[in-house]
């Protein structure tokens, strides 16, 4: 229970790390009872709120209504993997730990205000923690599905229609919601779905049990595995200091832990230190010039366009298409390259490549793939 509490305090200095910490250490029950505490204390100071609700409110809306609208949003916006159902599964009680925490942490100083600011001056507080809340929400999608930062925007800002269409059918909905939170109704939904409900919190409690297994593998010093795919964790959450620690760590145990190599010369790229980047691409290619079926190719073209190299890039972007040829994001660099030299026929051919690989993708990869048809067809655009 401290540890939760520690967990909800570090949410106010360094929420990126905290949703992280959440993730891996905080439970769905601490985050829920948190809600409900917050919500019982708000219900001591009725009159100074601009708005009235029962103590289990803020946790049936998170629960049945925002933390769904969030997974659905992330689901069509950001092209995570698995059907609906997959998705609901898996990153349901993670994410809604977060929001109970980011929620939790939002309406402390609201609590604060409360109790101790006159009821004109709560209005402006109660605001500045909506907001809030958002922030802290940015923090929880990225972390929790690992989209890129304007993705993790893009669906936070539209997470409000959900509770806009909820405040519209508020009054079904407040009677629903009661009826939910009755005892009566409470006690026959545990007695015949107590198995489901228990189940809520599996794949969370499956994420931390792995974790803690590669952390305990992980004082092994022989273990480079067990450090690799720590990193691998951190570099999903978008903690890139702390996966670069991990990937160096594999390295030293084992020099020849091309994986690691390869992340590095990825988060490098990205970085913009790309002195470094060619570094670790030059060590996978070294090692293994299939590397991740060839990526290493792809990764390595990408960051001679960056810095303008086109013909290097193109040497290596016209082997990775020839093992690869269906591959639109080494279509689109390679059509980059191609520009970049001049030879407008041949980028345009690769553009339009790129924007066929697109659509004929299986369903589920089109989402994923489709800002490389956007960006192929910008480009087809200017060729014009």
């Amino acid at each position: 229970m401290l540890d939760n509490a520690k967990l909800l305090l570090r949410v106010y200095a360094q929420p990126g790390a905290a949703m992280s910490a959440v993730l891996d250490r905080s439970s769905l029950l601490f985050a829920s009872l948190a809600v409900l505490v917050a919500g019982f204390l708000f219900r001591l100071f009725p009159a100074s709120l601009p708005f009235s609700f029962s103590f289990y409110t803020p946790l049936l809306v998170l629960a049945l209504v925002y933390t769904p609208g969030v997974l659905l949003l992330s689901k069509l916006l950001a092209g995570l993997g698995g059907g609906w159902g997959a998705v609901f599964q898996r990153d349901y009680s993670p994410l809604l730990t977060c929001a109970a925490m980011a929620w939790t942490a939002a309406s402390v100083p609201l609590i604060l205000a409360a109790w101790l600011l006159p009821s004109a001056a709560v209005g402006v507080v109660a605001a500045a923690a909506a907001l809030y809340f958002v922030f802290l929400m940015f923090f929880a999608v990225r972390t929790v599905f690992g989209t890129e930062n304007g993705a993790a925007l893009l669906i936070v800002f539209l997470s409000w229609i959900p509770l806009v269409v909820a405040a519209f059918l508020w009054g079904p909905l407040r009677f629903l919601l009661g009826w939910i939170a009755s005892p009566f109704f409470l006690f026959y939904a545990y007695y015949y779905l107590g198995g489901e409900i228990s189940n809520l919190g599996t794949s969370l409690r499956a994420r931390q049990n792995f974790r803690r297994m590669l952390e305990a593998a992980a004082v092994n010093p022989h273990d480079g595995e067990a450090q690799y795919q720590l990193g691998l964790i951190y570099q999903q959450r978008r903690q890139y200091t702390e996966a670069i620690q991990r990937f160096r760590n594999a390295i030293a145990i084992d020099p020849k832990e091309t994986d690691a190599h390869f992340q590095l010369g990825r988060i490098a790229r990205e970085q913009g230190r790309l002195h470094d980047a060619l570094a670790h691409f030059q060590t996978v290619l070294d090692q293994d010039e299939k590397h991740s079926q060839s990526e290493i190719l792809r990764e390595l073209g990408a960051m001679y366009v960056s810095v303008r190299q086109y013909q290097d890039a193109a040497n290596e972007l016209n082997l990775y298409t020839e093992r690869r040829p269906f591959d639109p994001e080494g279509l689109f660099y390679y059509g980059q390259a191609l520009e970049g030299l001049n030879r407008s026929a041949e980028a345009r051919e690769m553009y339009e490549r790129a924007t066929e690989a697109v659509r004929t993708a299986p369903r589920y990869r089109r989402r994923v793939l489709a800002r490389w048809s956007r960006q192929a067809q910008k480009q087809l655009r200017k060729l014009k």
